[in-house]
């Protein structure tokens, strides 16, 4: 059976639209956002508006740019969660408003799982089972993953998460936001061995970022007032070493988690997944313990509806539907 699906991704600050036929993507349309950067941060009054303004013209790109139209579609899927309630809102509205004008059915995606899906848009493509390190500005986990619709995670951040701990690093140090992408760029022009940092030891597979943050806030404090100037004689530096911090702390967990299940397919997903420094740890790592690494496109690693709809699949080929009393979860199970 022959099956056209249209996705929607707006959990945070990217408005997307991506068209499947038959598990095959055909495009992957994205609005981004730039009103959050004098903030900051993402503002999420802000964010819902512009997904109000943004939906309704990336949804006709997506649909123009693969050849369909809207009586050509089998289903609707959208981010159900997690993400920001209002940015959530505004997909999960007109995706049951296109349901209910079509009379076609609606399919829920779990925006963290779409991530660790996002594989296999293109080969080449993990062997079940295998291990998905997912990190980005809200989540850090390590996940075990079965099957397409079968995960489980194992470890994960208990406090803040490692796309947050880059960004507010940059912060403190008066880059612009995004922040993380910049460390990660003056950061291939440093040296990662001029500074350490203390690093939050847990039990098991779990992760903490949140000491890391605190110490590089006063790491700073303390550098700036012997000399004032220290973060812009030492940018680079200061962003090597950070970045290598933190990419390690990552590293580790997910040696141990390989070597605790015995599994050597590892993948990552999200979009600190684009960081270059995490990229090439891995892959460093990858050669030296033969793991068969994987490492998604870039335009895979951030939020998008490409990752949506390749879930959204898997979704539709086991009749797995919702109806239409289905509502945005900002904090939505794995």
């Amino acid at each position: 059976m022959r099956s056209v699906i249209l996705a929607i991704e707006s959990s945070c600050d990217e408005t997307s639209a991506s068209v499947i036929v038959n598990g095959k993507v055909l495009n992957n349309i994205i609005a981004t956002q730039s009103v959050h950067q004098k903030y900051g941060g993402v503002v999420p009054e802000l964010a819902s508006r512009a997904h109000q303004q943004n939906i309704v013209v990336v949804v006709d790109e997506a649909l123009q740019s693969a050849g369909i139209l809207k009586t050509d579609l089998s289903a609707i899927a959208f981010t159900r969660g997690p993400g920001l309630m209002g940015s959530l809102l505004v997909g999960v509205s007109f995706a049951k408003g296109l349901s209910l004008g079509l009379k076609i059915p609606l399919i829920e995606v779990n925006h963290m799982q779409a991530h660790v899906i996002a594989h296999f848009i293109a080969d080449p493509k993990p062997n079940f089972p295998f291990l998905c390190l997912t990190v980005s500005g809200g989540h850090t986990q390590i996940v075990l993953v079965r099957d397409h619709l079968d995960m489980e995670v194992i470890g994960q951040t208990q406090d803040d998460a490692v796309g947050e701990a880059f960004d507010k690093a940059a912060k403190v140090m008066g880059l612009p936001y995004p922040g993380g992408p910049l460390i990660d760029k003056y950061a291939k022009d440093g040296n990662a061995d001029a500074f350490r940092f203390p690093e939050t030891v847990m039990p098991g597979l779990d992760f903490s970022f949140s000491g890391i943050k605190t110490a590089f806030l006063y790491f700073l404090r303390d550098e700036k007032r012997k000399n004032p100037s220290f973060v812009e004689d030492n940018l680079n530096d200061i962003c090597a070493s950070v970045q290598q911090h933190l990419v390690n702390m990552l590293i580790t967990r997910l040696v141990q988690a390989s070597e605790k299940t015995g599994i050597k397919d590892i993948a990552i997903a999200g979009g600190v997944s684009a960081n270059s420094g995490l990229r090439k740890s891995l892959k460093e790592t990858g050669n030296k313990r033969a793991w068969n690494v994987f490492i998604p496109a870039f335009e895979y690693c951030t939020d998008n509806a490409a990752m949506i709809a390749m879930a959204a699949y898997y979704k539709f080929i086991r009749g797995e539907f919702c109806g239409l009393d289905v509502v945005p979860l900002a904090r939505m199970p794995f």
